[in-house]
């Protein structure tokens, strides 16, 4: 069985809004839990490090795979003291799967060394992966080629209807779908909040937390055909 790293924002503030913001639990927890079923193990890693800033969408509290995730000793240990990026070596891993929430749009694009670690192991012929606004983690990362991953390739993130629909276009340091379009992407999408996943390859995304449990299954479905799983 293979080694998934799961890639959470370590920013905290909402923009100029004074809100809470950070990584969605729903989406790291609905992937974890296909992961582990799978026999795969499950480290995170985060910008900064240490305990990262998490965030329960309305409706969410009574999920019972995110009560789990949460109540799961394994998992509320890993979360207390992830590792900063630059202290993950990409090689113990064959995918890595960027998960979203608000805060993602502030650390993911200038973090180099999340980009490294990509970078790596899409090159050894791993799985990069990204869900709703965790592809912003990707809109920036370069081949040793100096290609961009996402230029050319289909993919999902949250869109700006999405965005629209929760009044935060103008909170956002930039609109997620117009970046990746910008930067060579052909962009995919469904109507709101309507589960989307598509696969590029290796590369593999989801619009939204609706995407992340299917996202994540395509991800076991890649690494049996990789012969990592």
């Amino acid at each position: 069985m293979a080694r998934i790293l799961l890639a959470v924002s370590s920013h905290d503030v909402l923009g100029d809004t004074g809100e809470r913001t950070g990584y969605s639990v729903s989406e790291a927890a609905h992937p974890y839990n296909v992961f582990t079923a799978a026999g795969h193990d499950v480290d995170f890693v985060s910008v900064k490090g240490g305990e990262p800033p998490a965030v329960i969408f309305d409706g969410e509290e009574n999920d019972p795979e995110i009560v789990g995730f949460l109540a799961d000793e394994i998992v509320r240990a890993k979360l207390a003291a992830t590792r900063p990026a630059s202290q993950v070596r990409s090689g113990d891993y064959a995918a890595i799967l960027y998960v979203g929430g608000h805060g993602a749009m502030w650390d993911f694009p200038g973090s180099t060394e999340l980009a490294r670690i990509s970078v790596e192991i899409y090159e050894r012929g791993g799985v990069v992966s990204a869900v709703c606004h965790g592809p912003a983690g990707l809109i920036d990362l370069r081949l040793s080629d100096g290609s961009r991953l996402v230029d050319g390739k289909r993919v999902a993130s949250f869109t700006n209807e999405e965005e629209y629909s929760l009044d935060l276009v103008e909170v956002m340091p930039f609109l997620l779908e117009d970046r990746l379009k910008e930067h060579g992407a052909l962009h995919t999408k469904k109507p709101r909040y309507v589960s989307h996943v598509v696969q590029d390859g290796r590369l593999i995304t989801g619009q939204n937390p609706a995407s992340a449990a299917p996202l994540a299954e395509l991800v076991v479905a890649e690494l049996k055909n990789t012969g990592a799983g």
